[in-house]
């Protein structure tokens, strides 16, 4: 149970602990009935305030100390049991200089309190002991609770160690695994660019036409090689390579028309500091959306659009591909990835087929200028 919640229990105890000292006081009063009606009065509010003990310890403590003194003043010997309970509460939400404070006013005032109700005048050496007695029941309360406080602690840490241990070692799996990935990978992406490469070499030197297409797979085997290069490194937390940004949009754009694809890109406003994340986030948007087009589309033409605004950064990818409307797109994983990066930075995409055909890709993404 949460320690700031009021429980069965906690009702149980703090009702249980008041018909005992209202048991108790029954048998040990002395007084006149107006005394007496007010001994039991505080007698029970003893027991009940320590339903509260969990949501204020302190409070309860003083409360619970009080009616002790109270209740013993008004003629009635009963044990205080109740700010035992209250003792040790406090000390275990780590209340201990408080409790001290608290307890050697209390002691204090107890035997005033004694004297005014003509309770313990058999002689100073029953004061004494049972000055003593109840000390040590003091000092016995608190150190249980102290010692459940520390053994809570220690678990809460171990706790606290174990998850820091998990995700550490997860990060070590994902940084193997993303290795294994790269070194796959990066041979399979090699064999790739060097055949390109050696076929544009073989071509130019009989002096042919080097086909767009050739030189586009040329172009893109080099970049995956830095993509894979640089997702490598920032997984090592190598700050070396710089993330490619909206800067490096222009070259996406380029590399569509090497594959025969009738690129445009357009940019409006003016640029401003952007942070970090939105900066790739953006360069992706275009990346995974002329990819689609590449790959899915069967189009001709395709207009990139970047709008710098005041506080959105707005982006819209259309092609004149085969999707028409009323169909909607199958959600793969490149369209995830973005709706998931968008969403992230609390932006919004839209991608569907237009009314004209072909399909479009929109996304807004909130941005704090810094200049």
């Amino acid at each position: 149970m949460g320690r700031g919640r009021v429980g069965a229990s906690d009702w149980a105890i703090a009702v249980g602990m008041a018909v005992i000292l209202l048991v108790t006081g029954v048998s040990e009063g002395k007084s006149g009935p107006r005394v007496d009606l007010l001994g039991y009065a505080l007698l029970a509010a003893g027991g009940l305030a320590l339903v509260a003990r969990r949501r204020a310890p302190v409070l309860v403590l003083a409360g619970t100390g009080l009616c002790v003194v109270g209740y013993q003043a008004a003629g009635f010997d009963v044990p205080a049991v109740a700010y035992l309970f209250a003792v040790y509460a406090a000390v275990r939400e780590g209340h201990r200089t408080f409790t001290v404070a608290a307890s050697v006013i209390m002691l204090a005032a107890l035997p005033f309190a004694a004297l005014a109700s003509g309770l313990h005048d058999t002689g100073e050496a029953f004061a004494q002991a049972r000055g003593a007695l109840e000390l040590a029941w003091l000092v016995a309360a608190g150190a249980a609770g102290e010692a459940l406080r520390q053994a809570e602690r220690r678990a809460d840490e171990a706790e606290r160690t174990r998850e820091e241990t998990a995700r550490h070692r997860a990060d070590e799996e994902r940084l193997h695994i993303a290795r294994e990935l790269h070194d796959s990978l990066t041979h399979q992406i090699s064999i790739i660019k060097v055949q390109s490469e050696v076929a544009v070499h073989v071509a130019r030197k009989r002096g042919e036409q080097v086909p767009e297409a050739l030189l586009a797979i040329q172009e893109a085997g080099r970049e995956a090689t830095r993509e894979l290069r640089a997702t490598l490194e920032a997984l090592r937390d190598d700050d070396t390579i710089p993330p490619r940004g909206l800067a490096h949009v222009p070259e996406l754009v380029e590399r569509a028309r090497f594959s025969g694809l009738d690129a445009t890109l357009t940019i409006e406003g003016r640029r401003g500091d952007v942070p970090a994340a939105v900066d790739r986030t953006g360069y992706r948007i275009v990346q995974e959306a002329l990819t689609n087009i590449a790959r899915h589309a069967d189009a001709a033409t395709a207009s990139v659009r970047i709008d710098w605004r005041p506080d959105v950064l707005a982006i819209r990818v259309d092609d004149d591909g085969r999707a028409t409307p009323g169909t909607a797109p199958t959600p793969g994983v490149g369209l995830l990835g973005m709706r998931e990066r968008v969403t992230a930075l609390g932006g919004r995409l839209r991608a569907q087929p237009r009314d004209e055909g072909g399909f479009t890709v929109q996304a807004e993404l909130p941005v704090e200028r810094t200049s």
